[in-house]
């Protein structure tokens, strides 16, 4: 599909590229799984750091890769979420897709100073994580038109980050950073879940099934719902009722999954997006002090 031939990007589409919306779902398992490594007396802050910013170019990179193979298979005709910048014609196709393959090997030279500082475990999971960035929706059979994405997503934003951050720093995982990190993980599945929700008529389309193709919208209202309540209850298996306090924040994204569609459904991924940080900032704070 052809796309007109467009100016040198400025910094400004660079960052629409890069979502900053939804790049909470890679902060926040890091700040918690950083708290959980300082809890147990073994807080490193420059492999902290470097967790960090390999979550950040992981996520970037799988949000480039995603916006160059959604567009390559016709998934963003009638897109009605926020512009995206191959489908718009603001950036060529191969330049998002060299984008996305530097942001990824940034993430890996970042993952190889932490197998460097922290063992080789610390490779096997960047790998993994680079090549499920790219294959969620790239690839001969992309996890997310599957309908595995939000599985992905729990796991790798949730589990993965929040555990692999503990382990970069203690060299071991204790069962909090398990529950901790399927907190996260349900936080940053329901920002997937509204995405999924919102696009599901126009994904049908296109043969993109994900999971609210699959099951139809009362059943995604149902798992948002489902994720936030399971995000708010496993601080109480953790003994640190602190993220109760961000409650209020997800009143209103619940308002919008049960009672809006199509483009209504935008702002409840800043939203959710915001709900999930906060969570992490105030369960960080109760497990660091």
């Amino acid at each position: 599909m052809p796309v007109p031939s467009s100016p040198r990007p400025s910094l400004s589409v660079w960052l629409q590229a890069a979502r900053p919306r939804t790049l909470a779902a890679s902060v926040a398992p890091v700040l918690v799984g950083t708290a959980i490594a300082a809890q147990i007396g073994a807080l490193r802050p420059v492999v902290a750091l470097l967790a960090l910013f390999s979550s950040l170019f992981i996520q970037i990179g799988t949000n480039l890769a995603n916006d160059y193979s959604d567009f390559k298979r016709g998934a963003d005709v009638e897109r009605v979420g926020p512009q995206r910048v191959t489908q718009s014609g603001l950036v060529e196709p191969a330049a998002v897709k060299r984008a996305a393959w530097l942001a990824f090997g940034i993430a890996m030279a970042l993952g190889l100073a932490l197998t460097l500082l922290s063992g080789w475990p610390l490779l096997v999971v960047g790998v993994l994580s680079i090549a499920s960035g790219w294959l969620y929706t790239g690839g001969p059979w992309p996890l997310g038109y599957h309908g595995l994405g939000d599985l992905w997503v729990f796991v790798f934003f949730g589990l993965v980050a929040t555990c692999g951050t503990v382990y970069a720093q203690a060299l071991v995982v204790p069962q909090q950073a398990w529950l901790a990190g399927a907190a996260m993980g349900a936080l940053a599945t329901a920002i997937l879940v509204v995405n999924n929700l919102r696009d599901r008529i126009t994904d049908a389309k296109v043969g993109k099934n994900t999971l609210a193709v699959k099951a139809g919208a009362r059943f995604t209202q149902i798992e948002y719902v489902a994720l936030v309540i399971c995000a708010f209850a496993l601080p109480f298996a953790l003994g640190r009722p602190w993220p109760l306090l961000a409650l209020p924040l997800a009143v209103r994204p619940l308002q919008r999954v049960l009672r809006s569609d199509g483009a209504a459904l935008n702002p409840a991924l800043g939203e959710t997006a915001r709900l999930q940080l906060v969570f992490a900032v105030l369960l960080a704070v109760e497990l660091w002090r």
